[in-house]
């Protein structure tokens, strides 16, 4: 199973990645360009700016929006 076909499996199951998430189950290093070439196969993947942590970093946090 590719990475993008993996995470969109992921996400259909109605979970949340963030992009640490990604690297961790997937191995995948870039997921802003997974979510991409799923947009571009007709996915309707959605990105929201995220605090986490201590030091307040902000990360992507994705999701699939049902219709």
């Amino acid at each position: 199973m590719t990475q993008t076909a993996a995470i969109l499996s992921f996400l259909r199951a109605g979970r949340v990645l963030t992009p640490l998430d990604a690297l961790h189950r997937f191995g995948c290093l870039r997921l802003s360009a997974r979510a991409f070439d799923l947009r571009g196969a007709g996915h309707d993947v959605r990105c929201r700016l995220v605090v986490v942590g201590p030091h307040r970093k902000r990360v992507g946090l994705y999701w699939l929006a049902t219709p």
